[in-house]
């Protein structure tokens, strides 16, 4: 920073239009060479522009990975476009691929950790809970003590889920004699009576609720202009309405017992970055929502103890994910080789950042948006 002394030298030696180089010097560092052109202080001169008017001999001017310009307007941006070309194909909801129990991942341990990570006594809703991220989140949940309400629009696969991970957690730590009480309900996210439903459903089972986690969302892939707009309401209404409804209702909940709460709304790294090369505006702009939305309910909610925060997965190597790369190996190789880390995430990568914000390790916290993208948005 300049001290306020020398800025006014500066000033004094351009207004005067002093010829050759005025030498200002501070006591510390070594002299600041100054133009005595007079010129408005906020723009640059170029001191080049009567020398290389051919940018063929400006090396600043030329790009070391430019082509050749018959190339040009194949080559440039080309991986930093989206292509209408692309195509992934997503299943419908019955064939989606179901999600396994992660093995081996909770348990009796002795390595020392913060008592503030355990949720023990703590009652969490995960909407989206029977398969993919949510699921596996849930599970660090209940790992960490809490009391699960799984709630997913097929309520059915949800209960499936909840006797698979009742059964990893006995085999996970045998002698246990308190089992955390886990349930399966339904809900049409995008349904503000379904919601209401499902929360009544979720205290009638467990008393109370202290956490949430908006996991409920889902993509598809078409270009803008060949969007249907049926299906662009329901991306909206699943991914941007759902996370809202069942935030608020959890936070009247907790308004109402007078107790802190934390919520954690499942964005993407699409709400900071534009995916290439698949086109899918609405979706990209619907996580934009939900991360501006965590902020917006953090700070409105605050004075209640009532934390908001925002988890922003990048490519993760869901069941579904695999099931689309297995088809598109070309798409896994473009996806990759634009993540610092060289590789995809896997769902487990979650399990330890959703512990975190749920639990009293980050109390201090809200309004953060925690990215889990290998570097992806950093590029």
């Amino acid at each position: 920073m300049f001290k306020p002394s020398i800025a006014s030298q500066i000033l004094r030696v351009a207004s005067h239009g002093c010829k050759g180089a005025a030498a200002v010097r501070s006591t510390s560092r070594l002299a600041l060479i100054i133009n005595t052109t007079t010129r408005n202080i906020f723009t640059t001169p170029n001191l080049n522009a009567n020398k290389r008017d051919d940018k063929d001999e400006d090396p600043f001017k030329k790009s070391s990975t430019a082509a050749s310009a018959e190339d040009t307007a194949e080559h440039e941006g080309r991986y930093a476009r989206t292509d209408e070309s692309v195509r992934v194909e997503y299943p419908e909801d019955h064939e989606m691929p179901r999600s396994p129990i992660v093995q081996g991942r909770g348990g009796m341990h002795f390595k020392r950790t913060l008592a503030s990570f355990s949720l023990e006594g703590r009652v969490s809703v995960v909407t989206g809970g029977a398969r993919g991220l949510g699921l596996v989140m849930g599970q660090a949940l209940v790992s960490s003590g809490s009391d699960l309400a799984i709630v997913d629009l097929n309520k059915e696969e949800a209960e499936e889920q909840v006797q698979k991970l009742v059964a990893q957690y006995r085999e996970e730590n045998p002698g246990i004699e308190i089992m955390p009480k886990v349930t399966a309900h339904y809900a049409d996210v995008a349904n503000p009576d379904s919601v209401n439903e499902c929360i009544t459903s979720v205290l009638g089972a467990h008393g109370r609720i202290d956490n949430l986690v908006t996991s409920a969302g889902f993509t598809e892939n078409f270009d803008a202009i060949s969007y249907p707009y049926d299906r662009m309401q329901k991306l909206w209404g699943v991914n941007v309405d759902g996370s809202y409804l069942f935030a608020v209702g959890v936070a009247k909940h907790l308004l109402e017992r007078k107790a802190p709460g934390s919520i954690v709304m499942i964005g993407s790294m699409s709400g900071a970055i534009v995916n290439v090369p698949q086109p899918q505006a609405p979706y990209n702009a619907a996580k934009a929502a939900i991360r501006h939305l965590a902020a917006s309910l953090a700070v409105e909610w605050a004075p209640a103890h009532i934390r908001v925060n925002c988890i922003s997965p990048g490519y993760m190597l869901t069941a579904l994910t695999r099931k689309i790369l297995d088809d598109n190996p070309e798409l896994n190789r473009q996806w990759t080789s634009l993540i610092p880390q060289g590789k995809m995430g896997v769902p487990e990568d979650l399990m330890g950042a959703v512990t975190f914000l749920l639990s009293d390790a980050s109390k201090y916290v809200t309004g953060a948006d925690l990215r889990v993208d290998g570097g992806y948005t950093l590029t």
